[in-house]
């Protein structure tokens, strides 16, 4: 008993002091003299007022295409024809696209659609299943193509802009963060030895081989994997890496 009525004192005691502090702090009042409330700058506002978002996208939208690819299996109940989409964008103006080798590789048959809806059949030049990079060429001149970033200089907590074609919904845009960068594949059980952008850009199938962008809609990076369960972790491949590749397959092919 005595040490409850102890508690009980001493909980009191606790209130009291409690409440003596707030209404100490409540009952101090300020002089108006003393105290002015800082000015709340205007900011002007127009119509025609964009966010780097869309200013992002309006530069490099028109580059990103749709990937369609056909592949013919012989089973034992006979051929059967599979349909893939993914995504991609024009390097080179000439008709130089790039995507991921898993979005190409196999098949039998590939076309690419532009934005502005003009569609080509694409000639795979190249690719690089190991680093998960191909090269498609499509006969057409003067296209939209896209700006490159510098992957080597990204930060974690830099914007990421992700574009393509999840689940065959055309031109799709997601925001995120570069979330971390020399992300290892082998830990994430992806293909390739060299190192990942880790983004919360949301990626979702027919994003693979679509552009990773910055704030200025530059490249930074070919969105490629995302891990199953989790939520917000999506890796790209760095740009720098790309393009090298890139290059190296279209010189092997002679163009």
């Amino acid at each position: 008993m005595a040490s409850n009525r102890f508690l009980n004192t001493s909980l009191a005691s606790l209130s009291l002091v409690s409440i003596g502090a707030v209404s100490a702090l409540v009952g101090t009042q300020i002089p108006s003299t003393q105290f002015q409330p800082p000015a709340i700058a205007q900011i002007s506002r127009s119509s025609n007022d964009e966010n780097f978002v869309s200013a992002a996208v309006d530069r490099t939208g028109p580059a990103v295409v749709r990937i369609n690819a056909t592949r013919e299996r012989v089973t034992s109940r006979g051929e059967q024809i599979q349909q893939g989409t993914g995504s991609g964008f024009i390097l080179r103006s000439n008709g130089l696209v790039v995507t991921n080798a898993h979005v190409v590789s196999g098949a039998s048959r590939v076309s690419v659609t532009l934005k502005d809806g003009r569609e080509y059949t694409g000639r795979v030049l190249g690719a690089d299943r190991q680093n998960d990079v191909a090269v498609v060429k499509i006969e057409a001149n003067n296209l939209p193509a896209v700006t490159l970033g510098n992957s080597d200089q990204l930060r974690p907590g830099e914007w990421a802009i992700a574009i393509g074609n999840p689940l065959g919904l055309d031109n799709t845009v997601t925001v995120g963060i570069v979330s971390g960068t020399e992300r290892s594949a082998r830990a994430f059980g992806l293909r390739g030895s060299q190192p990942f952008i880790q983004t919360d850009a949301a990626i979702n199938p027919g994003n693979s081989g679509g552009p990773l962008l910055n704030q200025r809609g530059e490249v930074i990076g070919i969105n490629t994997a995302i891990i199953r369960g989790a939520q917000g972790i999506g890796f790209a491949i760095p740009i720098n890496r790309a393009t090298q590749i890139a290059n190296q397959l279209t010189a092997q092919a002679g163009v």
